[in-house]
């Protein structure tokens, strides 16, 4: 069968920088930081004591407070970037096909939030247990999905991937799949998280894995320096609104681009660590440009997964150039997680958005903090280094990987009909 064309013909962002897309992508252009002190719990006693959260957001302000009670903050999250792509694209609630829209999104840890803030009461109450009938509604991560397709009356495909930091990716991925398929004709996809809470925060700074530059947090994600120590926890949430290019051009949608591939694979080398040589992301980045018909000549522009770690860092890098090979220096590297922290699972969507917007406006953010390139990395790559690169962007990967091993290659390219 003939694989139907897939296109993005809406964008919603909720940032530890922007609250929308455009406050998003303007922060981003201009190389500012989401981190600063934790405000969600007391971190004094912490290794880690800052973070990037989302700033002057009150869910009040989107849906109505016993809806919201209701939920946990990456379901609120979800909601409100969900709200502002499906207005973006233009999508008529009135007359679309329902049972041909789906929804699809990624999440790392879930109602992370709920289960914790449920754990500290149980603990500290001391007395018979009390627990919200709402709980489980909370904490089950398919219920991200769950009440988007309730509030707007979606019975398409409705699901949640989870793949650690891969997690949004995958589930752009699986609606690109069905989309291409003809299984539905639009679908909503992205991903939400909300682990800026003790658990997640004590979780990582027991591995060793987030940055402990508490005297300077705004400073303390810088992916590629040599200075890195580890990345910086972030929460927030984004949405693509996927169509087949077909129902796109016949209610005459915007687009900002096509997804034409998606690459996944496995490291299978440690559950935590990644494989040094890069195999795991090489395999994903070439299958993503054969899935798509690309050779690497033509990428233009990698968004890379970036996170700040040393070894994560270097393993990409070291991928990148035995995929892309003498080509690298002609492409444009970056990272959006020296500005938003990351987001765990909803990172993939978050830095789609970023490539879609540069492909857009033919601009790439740059990379923040990177005053000393790690001098393990060939010192000829641009990788935007604290300046924003002009750049006529018509092919783009984004990457991103996870605790586990998984990896995910998402392959974008400027639409043409």
């Amino acid at each position: 069968m003939e694989l139907k064309r897939v296109v993005v013909t809406g964008l919603g962002a909720l940032t530890p920088i922007g609250l929308s897309v455009e406050s998003y992508w303007d922060a981003l252009l201009k190389g500012v930081s989401g981190a600063g002190p934790i405000t969600r719990f007391d971190a004094a006693k912490f290794k880690t004591r800052f973070a990037c959260e989302l700033k002057n957001f009150d869910i009040l302000n989107y849906i109505p407070k016993k809806e919201a009670q209701r939920m946990d903050p990456c379901a609120h999250y979800a909601i409100v970037s969900t709200i502002e792509a499906l207005q973006d694209a233009g999508l008529d609630l009135e007359s679309v096909d329902k049972n041909r829209v789906g929804v699809i999104m990624g999440t790392g840890v879930g109602g992370f939030t709920s289960m914790m803030e449920t754990a500290n009461v149980f603990v500290e109450n001391g007395r018979e247990p009390r627990f919200s009938p709402y709980l489980l509604l909370k904490v089950l991560e398919d219920m991200v999905t769950g009440y988007i397709s309730l509030r707007y009356g979606f019975r398409g495909p409705n699901y949640v991937t989870s793949a650690a930091c891969a997690s949004a990716a995958n589930a752009i991925g699986d609606a690109f799949r069905l989309l291409q398929l003809g299984k539905a004709d639009v679908i909503i996809t992205g991903g939400t998280e909300a682990a800026v809470v003790e658990g997640a925060v004590g979780g990582f700074d027991s591995m060793r894995a987030l940055s402990t530059r508490n005297d300077d947090p705004l400073h303390a994600s810088r992916p590629f320096d040599t200075q890195r120590d580890g990345f910086v926890i972030g929460e927030g949430s984004a949405t693509l609104v996927l169509e087949t290019l077909e129902h796109a051009l016949a209610r005459g949608a915007k687009i900002y681009g096509e997804l034409c591939g998606i690459g996944m694979s496995a490291d299978a080398h440690n559950a935590t660590a990644p494989d040094p040589t890069g195999l795991g992301a090489v395999l994903s980045m070439k299958l993503a440009m054969e899935d798509a018909g690309v050779i690497p000549d033509e990428v233009d522009y990698i968004n890379m997964h970036g996170t700040s770690t040393q070894l994560g860092d270097l393993s990409e890098c070291t991928a990148i150039q035995q995929v892309f090979g003498e080509h690298v220096p002609n492409m444009v590297l970056n990272s959006t997680k020296s500005m938003t922290g990351h987001l765990l699972g909803a990172g993939p969507a978050v830095e789609s958005v970023a490539i879609l917007m540069s492909m857009r406006d033919g601009i790439v953010h740059p990379t923040i903090n990177l005053d000393e390139l790690d001098p393990r990395i060939d010192q000829s790559w641009n990788f935007a280094a604290n300046k924003p690169v002009q750049k006529n962007v018509n092919v783009a990967i984004s990457n991103s990987f996870g605790f586990g091993g998984h990896n995910v290659t998402l392959l974008y390219k400027k639409f043409v009909k």
